[in-house]
């Protein structure tokens, strides 16, 4: 008899089926990890260092900091797109 882990798992796997990636598309995804984590780290580099700049004026610095969220949000968006492009490629 099996135990409910294992009829879920069942179920799961028929719903949404495991994808076997290959070692181009694994090197690829940990390309663009790291290539964004790049990205993100000079983005809030940049607008830290404009936040030094306006201390005091609580109206900019909140600007900046949503525009930080902002940009962050979008950059791991658009990573979040091209992995799923390499996911989808034929195996």
């Amino acid at each position: 008899m099996k135990s409910a882990y294992e009829l879920a798992m069942e179920r799961l796997n028929k719903a949404a089926p495991t994808v076997r990636l290959t070692a181009a598309q694994k090197k690829e995804l940990a390309e663009l990890d790291s290539r964004y984590a790049a990205k993100i780290a000079g983005r809030e580099i940049a607008l830290r260092g404009e936040l030094a700049q306006v201390a005091g004026d609580l109206e900019k610095e909140n600007a900046l900091r949503d525009q930080l969220v902002h940009e962050r949000q979008k950059l791991l968006a658009e990573l979040e797109a091209k992995k799923d492009r390499v996911r989808g490629q034929p195996v």
